[in-house]
């Protein structure tokens, strides 16, 4: 096939997979407007609880009034502030952690049962520990998004670490690398695309751990925001929180995403 050939096969196939992106994107786009939509008319038709679930044009209304008086920003900074430097401290932990564990057979050998303990516990529970050791502040809240992402990264990327080819590493000890030079240029390298993952994953164990730690010490934040709905029957003030917690989460996966779709293209 002469390279004009392939050049109009590849711009086809960029043209259908544009079209593609367009209409997934569209449809969408009317999933979300048609929940809207129902969710306004059966909550208006009391076909469902309007006091629990309320219903979207009150939380908008809601979010506008909150926005002009200044009252929902700072709430809503600090809670996006907390989530950030967990979800950073947890991927970079839990990535270090991994690699210090592949580098000592004999301390992968030791610390892997304590990881797989260590993830099957309820890191809720350390909520209380983690008020009495930092006290009932920032701190705190981000020790529990710390606690809830860095496990599962440190299992994750070390599995990775352990399951690239051999063979790869082979060929570099075969060329007199050392272990410093087979992490940097075999290990790590092919473990890129799941590291990528795993701050996808982290991004939503993030926000878990914040909101939960919220609800335990926090004196303000979207987590505070919905305990104290909850307390005062203000469901609509609950469902608002809900719904920021939901754009600023998909934001930052897009975000990570974008990173994912940067990096990948580069190594190809």
């Amino acid at each position: 096939m002469q390279a004009k050939e392939i050049e109009a096969v590849h711009q086809q196939y960029l043209q259908k997979e544009g079209r593609t992106r367009t209409w997934v994107f569209v449809t969408q786009l009317l999933l979300f407007a048609a929940f809207i939509g129902l969710w306004e008319m059966l909550s208006r038709a009391n076909l469902i609880n309007s006091l629990i679930f309320s219903y979207p044009s009150k939380i908008i209304a809601l979010l506008w009034t909150q926005l002009l008086d200044g009252s929902l920003l700072p709430h809503v900074g600090l809670t996006v502030w907390e989530t950030i430097v967990g979800f950073v401290l947890g991927t970079l932990l839990g990535t270090l952690l991994a690699s210090v564990i592949w580098w000592s057979p004999f301390l992968s050998r030791v610390l892997e049962p304590y990881l797989v303990v260590a993830n099957s516990m309820p890191k809720v529970a350390l909520g209380p520990v983690f008020i009495v050791l930092f006290g009932p502040g920032l701190t705190s809240v981000i020790a529990m998004g710390l606690a809830i992402s860095v496990i599962i990264t440190t299992i994750n990327i070390y599995t990775s670490f352990r399951e690239v080819n051999p063979n790869f590493v082979k060929v570099v000890q075969t060329l007199g690398g050392n272990k410093r030079q087979i992490f940097t240029t075999v290990i790590l390298p092919s473990t890129i695309p799941t590291i990528l993952a795993t701050l996808k994953v982290n991004v939503g164990l993030s926000w878990v751990g914040v909101i939960v730690g919220e609800f335990l010490v926090s004196q303000m934040g979207l987590g505070y925001l919905i305990i104290y709905g909850f307390q005062v029957f203000n469901f609509t003030l609950v469902m608002m929180s809900l719904a920021i917690i939901a754009v600023v989460a998909t934001l930052m996966y897009q975000g990570v995403a974008f990173l994912e779709r940067r990096l990948t293209s580069q190594f190809k």
